[in-house]
């Protein structure tokens, strides 16, 4: 069975979304008439589109139908929304009700769901009431708009282009440890704490351990006592001398936990490359996007007191004493940035993009327990506001200066002059 794309269109009743499915199809896949309510049922056409790869799109009624047959269709409109991977918004500037644009919106915001707002002119002069719209609908400044008349055949290409470069596809495979090759060693540097869980490893360890494996290399997990090490006990470094010392091959790489940075630069021999499990897990969740946090870490050039910074974690876990998230990266914002304001959001729930104007810098962890769809969810609203993003593992690496940062990223810098 193929694996398609698939792109709904959705909106108010009239509002050109048939003709927006003829558009793309270049047929009359849709029967378009100006009676209200002509679109009965959730229409399905399976296409290609140049440059994505095989679609499904789904033609939807419009949701502001008021009546017992129009609640119908709206409960199969909104089932379509739950299953499209990218909505199409269509929107005619030149009504005056937007509730039914408000609610599909704020729908796709909480599945997490890539969209594209299609104003579709009729008029003209129709385009003069677009920015009205954008006051009443703020949440749309998100996400990309595009102009066009979805009956004019010419505004085809310049659709499909929007498409291609604002959607992410589901199906896009980005490789967990990209630089593993067959037949090497790579050590896991693994400092258990007070938060590790018993019985198990967290999931971007339990995740490296597997995805190293299965490429028919060799993981070899080493359990760093932090406390030791930073007050310079000589038992510790002489354990991992003699830990290195015993690979009759050397290790290609260390995959380490970020908070050991401080420790494994300088350990870390110079002959294996270095990396960690936080920037490992950001650039797999983001699918492939390390570079934007990479250059997101720049903004701390230019902090200076009393600005914001936003530090995003993911999960929920329990957390005590020296936490990576409320302790350790604070601190050392506190110590290297004077009168830096810090706040924190955790979880799945993310700040709004209203309140979000006031950072100058948002740290986010690896993002391993929210799904890729929600992470490029917040990327987006990041990227649509203009604030710089960074990560757990880039922070704590840029601290210790701009070398220990490349020696973490070159790793991923894969088939690159």
């Amino acid at each position: 069975m193929t694996e398609r794309d698939i792109i709904g269109i959705f909106g108010k009743m009239n509002s050109g979304k048939s003709s927006l499915m003829n558009l793309l199809t270049q047929q009359e896949t849709s029967i378009v008439d100006p009676t209200p309510g002509t679109t009965a049922d959730t229409k399905i056409t399976l296409t290609e589109i140049h440059g994505l790869g095989p679609v499904k799109l789904m033609d939807t009624a419009g949701f502001d139908e008021l009546d017992e047959l129009g609640d119908k269709k709206r409960k199969k409109s909104v089932a379509a929304l739950k299953e499209c991977d990218l909505v199409l918004l269509v929107i005619d500037p030149a009504t005056f009700d937007y509730e039914a644009d408000r609610f599909i919106i704020e729908e796709a915001r909480k599945l997490d769901k890539q969209v594209i707002v299609v104003y579709n002119i009729f008029r003209n002069s129709d385009k003069n009431r677009i920015e009205k719209v954008e006051v009443l609908l703020t949440k749309i400044r998100v996400y990309h708009r595009i102009v066009l008349s979805a009956i004019d055949i010419n505004y085809r290409q310049r659709l499909l282009e929007a498409i291609l470069e604002n959607y992410i596809p589901k199906n896009v495979a980005v490789e967990l440890l990209p630089f593993v090759e067959k037949g090497e060693f790579y050590i896991l540097n693994i400092p258990m704490d007070e938060e590790t869980p018993p019985g198990r490893y967290l999931r971007p360890q339990a995740m490296a351990e597997e995805y190293i494996t299965r490429k028919w290399a060799f993981p070899v997990s080493y359990r760093m006592n932090l406390t030791k090490a930073r007050e310079g006990d000589p038992s510790e470094v002489e354990r991992w001398n003699t830990f290195i010392n015993s690979f009759t091959k050397k290790p290609k790489a260390i995959i380490t936990d970020s908070q050991a940075m401080d420790i494994i630069k300088d350990w870390a021999p110079d002959d294996m490359a270095l990396t960690t499990f936080s920037i490992m897990m950001i650039n797999y969740m983001s699918r492939g996007r390390l570079n934007e946090f990479v250059c997101g870490i720049k903004a701390l050039n230019s902090l200076k007191p009393g600005d914001h910074v936003l530090i995003a974690e993911a999960c929920n876990h329990s957390r005590i004493r020296e936490d990576i998230g409320t302790v350790q990266i604070p601190n050392l914002l506190k110590k290297h940035y004077p009168k830096v304001i810090v706040d924190y959001t955790f979880g799945r729930e993310f700040v709004d993009d209203l309140d979000m104007k006031k950072y100058k810098l948002v740290i986010h962890c690896g993002g391993c327990m929210i799904s890729g769809q929600r992470m490029a969810a917040r990327l987006r609203d990041l990227n649509a506001t203009g604030i710089p993003i960074t990560n757990y593992g880039i922070f704590l690496a840029y601290v210790h200066g701009e070398k220990i940062l490349e020696r973490v990223i070159a790793p991923w810098v894969i088939g690159e002059d």
